[in-house]
């Protein structure tokens, strides 16, 4: 009975000394921070991986991840400048930086959730209040660097890492989206009647600059075709000048000839003894 005893005492002692040494050593993964808490103190922050000593039944280890979390924001409403409410639905990316300052403010993730809510909330309505509902709309979306800078300063007190804010897409209520839309299709059909008296008058212009250069060259040509044909006459008065001083008979005769060429044909000729032309046909 004795060696019984013994024996259940060894086993139950060896099961405790077991189970004391599983709860002195703990594991850090490399994807994880831990945080040894005495009595909810912060003692250590362990980033590197590796096994560790806790001291058992006192020591509690809370392990927080490295890595990159997704938060899909529930979707808010937002004012524009010129007083357009839209549904803005946003995501952010975010990580723990600083797990003792995370633990000594907020705890837990699912409680920095609730703060990155409020805080990219606070950019995003600050941001697009100075903006007007086109900018917001059409742009380039060039102010998610302003939510994600305010974000970031406004976060890493807490230990929470903001990497960036993004706009999955925003919307209209129902209550405005037909009103928005007709003011839109008003707007668009301004700007184009003033595209296209622009083209109008443009157009116009272009005509009247072509028609004014065409009016020039025209102009230019006639001058030149007349000083051509000026040139050519007083060359052809010249030539015939100078023919008729070498031989004035012959001169006569052939010009006769001609005169009978235009005259005889498809005419009648009275014939008389004073009609100086007809001498040649004497």
């Amino acid at each position: 009975m004795k060696r019984i005893t013994i024996i259940i005492s060894a086993v139950f002692l060896s099961i405790l000394i077991l189970i004391i040494a599983v709860l002195s050593f703990f594991i850090v993964d490399q994807t994880q921070y831990a945080v040894v808490l005495r009595f909810g103190e912060i003692r250590r922050v362990i980033a590197e991986p590796g096994i560790y000593i806790r001291t058992p039944f006192v020591d509690n280890v809370v392990r927080l991840s490295k890595r990159y979390y997704i938060y899909d924001i529930p979707v808010e409403k937002v004012i524009s400048l010129d007083k357009k409410t839209l549904l803005v639905d946003t995501y952010t990316i975010w990580r723990i930086s600083d797990p003792k300052r995370f633990i000594e403010s907020i705890g837990t993730p699912s409680l920095a959730l609730s703060r990155i809510d409020d805080v990219v909330y606070s950019g995003l309505r600050n941001t697009l209040a100075k903006l007007e509902f086109d900018e917001i709309v059409t742009g380039e979306r060039q102010y998610l660097g302003d939510i994600t800078k305010f974000a970031k300063n406004n976060l890493a007190e807490f230990g929470i890492e903001i990497r960036d804010v993004r706009i999955k897409h925003t919307d209209l209520p129902k209550e405005n989206q037909q009103s928005v839309f007709e003011r839109m299709k008003s707007e668009r059909q301004s700007i184009a009647a003033l595209i296209r008296a622009e083209g109008q008058k443009e157009a116009q212009r272009i005509r009247s600059e072509a028609e004014k250069r065409a009016t020039i060259i025209k102009a230019q040509a006639i001058s030149e075709a007349e000083k051509i044909k000026g040139t050519g006459e007083a060359s052809s008065t010249q030539i015939y000048a100078e023919s008729f001083s070498r031989d004035y008979e012959f001169y006569k005769l052939l010009r006769t000839l001609e005169s009978y060429r235009k005259i005889i044909p498809n005419s009648v000729v009275v014939v008389g003894e004073d009609l100086s032309i007809l001498e040649q046909m004497k």
